[in-house]
């Protein structure tokens, strides 16, 4: 993936090694992450911990949100000038998707933390994994994340980073077009539906995704050869079903098997449209 001389967010906070990043508890809404079930699985599977211990790490209460300061970006580092372009991709990709429908995007910020972070959604910390907070509309990704991926769920290369971003950033979409909000509602209406509710938003995040590549690929030609095919061993990678292994069950999914999750991510690059992405519809 190509990012000399591309165009970099300023919303990017970078507070690894800093206070900033490693607060106390704090309450508010549960965050949205594709990690979080991705790290629950490892610290199961692989060191045997209850998983409820890793997921309870983005859980929270119902008290007001507290906010960090915003803290500069540092602006020497690979990590967080690749996080700044691909930020600046979505900013990009999605102004021009909402401009389209007569919409106003307002992007989200992210946050690369180390260790421990607050958030307006509760404590996060590396075990989270990275995930959206929709009370502070803020994405939060610990970079020890990508040599998870990469390490231990072999998925390699610098669009596998730029997928989870864009995965990310996805659940900011659905927050600003109240899905989140319908579907949380669906769920009180409907308690036993709500996994496969869970994993219609998940596979949605995955295809806004790939509209984002989409968008940026046709805007921006950045794309190099086999980034696509990174970016879909990723998606493949967080399945369900090769979390799980063995032991899966299906009852239990959250976020959509390794297929699911592909073919949305598919479909949205196709697409180039969220029209493309309506995985509240059919089977």
């Amino acid at each position: 993936m190509r990012i000399d001389g591309e165009r970099e967010s300023t919303n990017v906070e970078d507070v690894r090694g800093s206070s900033a990043g490693r607060g106390g508890m704090m309450g508010g809404r549960k965050g949205i992450g594709l990690g979080s079930i991705v790290l629950a699985a490892i610290a199961y599977f692989v060191f045997g911990i209850n998983p409820m211990t890793v997921l309870g790490v983005v859980g929270g209460g119902t008290s007001e949100p507290v906010l960090q300061a915003p803290v500069a970006a540092n602006n020497n580092d690979p990590l967080n000038k690749f996080a700044r372009v691909v930020m600046a991709q979505t900013e990009d990709a999605w102004t021009q998707v909402f401009k389209e429908q007569g919409k106003v995007y307002k992007p989200t910020k992210l946050q690369l933390f180390s260790g421990r972070t607050d958030t307006a959604c509760g404590p996060g910390d590396t075990a989270s994994g990275p995930f959206y907070c929709p009370a502070d509309q803020k994405v939060y990704i610990d970079p020890q994340f990508y040599t998870t991926l990469s390490q231990r769920l072999g998925a390699t290369g610098d669009f596998a980073r730029a997928y989870v971003i864009g995965h990310e950033v996805g659940h900011h979409v659905q927050n600003q077009l109240s899905i989140m909000d319908k579907m949380e509602q669906a769920k009180r209406q409907n308690p036993k539906a709500a996994n496969q509710l869970s994993v219609r938003l998940e596979l949605q995040a995955d295809c806004f995704a790939g509209v984002w590549a989409k968008r940026t690929e046709t805007n921006r030609k950045v794309l190099e050869p086999g980034d696509l095919q990174e970016a879909m061993t990723a998606a493949a990678a967080v399945g369900d079903d090769k979390l799980q292994g063995s032991r899966a069950r299906p009852e239990s999914f959250t976020h959509g098997t390794s297929e699911q999750r592909m073919s949305w991510f598919k479909r949205g690059f196709e697409g180039g449209n969220m029209s493309s992405c309506n995985t509240f519809a059919g089977a």
